[in-house]
């Protein structure tokens, strides 16, 4: 059992690196297994069958450069020749493991389920002025040009 506080402060600073550094180590390979399932990175992982098949080919043709095998296999489509099974296995010619997933997330809507007063609409009635209750100078007067004081 460790007594000295030093010696325990030092094993909580080592305990608290190995945790940062685990953590770290898990969010990367969270990360790269996410991509690597719904993207087109999973490509790269075909890497190495490019290495070989290019060292096919330079075997075949020794004046063959890198830039010549890659433009041979990616810059004029998609030509069926003797190793067209080779050529469709190199990273990027197809594009058939490529999922697109979509997280949605959904929030429940409130409500109630007890049973509300009905809104009735009661008409009301405004008084209504019949014209004789209008003095027939007060109507005439709007019509008249302003007077001056």
């Amino acid at each position: 059992m460790i007594n000295d506080p030093k010696d325990k402060l030092l094993l909580l600073l080592t305990d608290l690196r190995t945790f940062a550094r685990l953590k770290k180590i898990v969010a990367i390979s969270l990360l790269s297994v996410y991509l690597l399932s719904t993207t087109e990175l999973y490509q790269l992982l075909k890497l190495p069958l490019l290495v070989h098949h290019y060292v096919e080919h330079k075997q075949e043709n020794k004046d063959l450069s890198l830039w010549g095998f890659l433009s041979m296999h990616y810059a004029h489509g998609i030509v069926k020749d003797s190793d067209y099974d080779k050529d469709m296995k190199l990273p990027f010619k197809t594009h058939d493991g490529c999922t697109n997933s979509t997280i949605s997330v959904f929030t429940a809507h409130h409500f109630s389920s007890g049973i509300s007063k009905p809104v009735i609409n009661e008409a009301k009635s405004f008084p209504v002025y019949l014209e004789e209750f209008a003095a027939s100078s007060f109507l005439s007067n709007i019509w008249q040009p302003p007077k001056y004081c």
